[in-house]
């Protein structure tokens, strides 16, 4: 009964593949399509003959046999499965990137929504005067030290979750990031510019945070950060370095403040 029921579950098997190995106890195989145990042989179809042939069952390796054809079997699902969660995952990319608008900027997730933050009107001031900064053009000429700087304390933009998701899209190959703001003399400090005497370059000193980045879609990324934030004021920032020119969008980390709707 032990072999019949044997029997019938290779035959079952060998049915259910193409071009699957059939094992002779000498460690040779046959290539077949499928084949059937009956009695003292074996019958299979030979894929290379492309007909049906029999050889003496005590040559047949079947426990072999049968445990490729597990192994095989076992393969086939996992990477059907593997295909699967491959094509969810498209999917959710495909509709995550549907849920940003096209226009560039900056874009914040407030629970399964996104929300767009208005660029913030940044500002360079040195000890005499107070210029309001343009996209990708020069900052007029300073000497020694100066701060770029949004105008009041406080953002209107308010998070209540520590490590907030952010979406960004760019129209060039920019460096961005989260950056942590200071406060002086009642604004909010997103660089403090140095000039090398000099050379008349300029450095940098932005305050960025350790952030993840993912790329969602050409010109697209996801950015929230790596360690939880504390509360105050913060922005998401683009950049090029030596250039004193600094693009921001800000918000303020505050536990415990009203979940938006």
């Amino acid at each position: 009964m032990m072999r019949r029921a044997l029997v019938a579950l290779f035959l079952l098997a060998g049915l259910c593949l193409a071009n699957l190995r059939l094992y002779l106890k000498d460690g040779t195989w046959h290539v077949v399509r499928e084949y059937q145990v009956q009695s003292d042989r074996v019958r299979y179809f030979s894929t290379e003959r492309g007909d049906w042939e029999e050889i003496p069952l005590e040559l047949v390796d079947l426990k072999k046999t049968a445990a490729t054809i597990k192994q095989h079997e076992e393969k086939e699902r996992a990477d059907a499965k593997k295909a699967d969660v491959e094509e969810r995952a498209e999917r959710a990319i495909r509709a995550e990137v549907e849920q940003i608008p096209v226009e560039l900027g900056v874009y914040m997730v407030e629970g399964k929504t996104v929300k767009a933050i208005k660029k913030a009107e940044t500002k360079i001031k040195d000890n005499k005067r107070r210029n309001i900064l343009k996209v990708l053009s020069p900052i007029p000429m300073i000497s020694g030290k100066a701060t770029i700087e949004i105008d009041g304390e406080q953002s209107a933009n308010v998070v209540n979750q520590d490590q907030p998701e952010f979406y960004i899209r760019l129209a060039a190959a920019e460096r961005f990031a989260i950056a942590k703001l200071s406060t002086l003399k009642g604004n909010r400090v997103v660089d403090r510019v140095e000039i090398v005497p000099v050379t008349k370059e300029y450095v940098d000193n932005i305050e960025v945070l350790d952030v993840f980045r993912h790329q969602v879609d050409d010109g697209l990324y996801k950015i929230w950060p790596v360690k939880p934030l504390t509360p105050g004021e913060y922005a998401v920032v683009e950049y090029t370095d030596g250039t004193a020119n600094v693009q921001a969008w800000d918000f303020a980390y505050k536990p415990g403040a009203a979940t938006p709707k």
